[in-house]
C-alpha cells in the first residue's frame, strides 16, 4: 500500500450521498456527497472533497478538529457569538473542537477536507 494519496478532483469515485440530519437543518433542503480519499488509524484522520447544495445545518464540531479549503461556491460560517463569515473559491480555514455554529451554503460548494478526532 502506498504512503502517497493523489486526489483526483476531476474522478474522485463514487460519492456516498446524504442529507442533513433533522435536528440540524436550519433551512432549505441540503443535500451532500462525500468523497473520502483517505482514512486511517481507525478513522481518527480522515481527508477528502465534500459538495453541499443550498442551506443552512448547525455545526457541531465536538472534539473534532477540521481543515478545509473552498474549491468552488461560496459558504458563510457564523460561530455562536460570533460575526459572519463568508468564505469563497481558494479560501481555507480551520474550525477548532468546540465549534459551534451556522454553516450556510450560499452558491453549492465544493471543499477538500481534513478532520482529526480523539
Amino acid at each position: 500500500m502506498s504512503r502517497l494519496i493523489a486526489f483526483d478532483l476531476a474522478n474522485p469515485g463514487t460519492p456516498h450521498e446524504s442529507k442533513a440530519p433533522p435536528e440540524r437543518l436550519v433551512e432549505g433542503d441540503p443535500s451532500y456527497k462525500t468523497w473520502e480519499q483517505d482514512n486511517v488509524d481507525k478513522s481518527r484522520i480522515r481527508s477528502g472533497i465534500w459538495e453541499a447544495t443550498p442551506g443552512a445545518t448547525r455545526s457541531i464540531k465536538g472534539e473534532t478538529w477540521e481543515y478545509c479549503t473552498i474549491l468552488s461556491g461560496v459558504v458563510e460560517l457564523t460561530e455562536d457569538g460570533q460575526q459572519p463569515r463568508r468564505f469563497v473559491a481558494g479560501d481555507t480555514f480551520t474550525m477548532r473542537p468546540g465549534f459551534v455554529g451556522t454553516w450556510r451554503t450560499i452558491e453549492t460548494v465544493r471543499k477538500l477536507w481534513v478532520i482529526v478526532s480523539p
